[in-house]
């Protein structure tokens, strides 16, 4: 399982950085994040203490489905889904669709954050 770095930037800042790579003026280098938010706050709410207890749940459980997650867990499919898509938007998660289910895979546990 990776590292995931993520970045904290202004959204202006962000939009002149996006619109360099674009441009060909900066060419972004390894090690630099890949995923970027405006603020600590939005961060903080994608990696609450719930949405990380939840990724070791997902870890440890393996579960086949959102279905069997939400029985583990004890929450509800529909608010499972859309917390496991935000994560998923954010290369946390990867829903796999598998016939008629979709099953949560963790891609990342451990996060080094940058705040520029």
């Amino acid at each position: 399982m990776k590292t995931l770095v993520i970045g904290i930037m202004p959204q202006d800042k962000i939009r002149e950085r996006a619109l360099a790579i674009a441009r060909g003026d900066y060419k972004p280098k390894t090690n630099e994040p890949k995923i970027w938010f405006t603020s600590m706050k939005s961060l903080a709410e994608v990696l609450s203490d719930d949405n990380r207890a939840l990724l070791r749940v997902i870890t440890d459980m393996e579960p086949a489905s959102i279905a069997e997650l939400a029985e583990v867990t004890g929450r509800k499919s529909s608010n499972l889904s859309r917390t496991l898509k935000t994560l998923s938007n954010y290369g946390i998660v990867e829903l796999m669709r598998e016939k008629n289910q979709v099953r949560p895979i963790v891609k990342a546990r451990e996060f080094r954050i940058i705040a520029a």
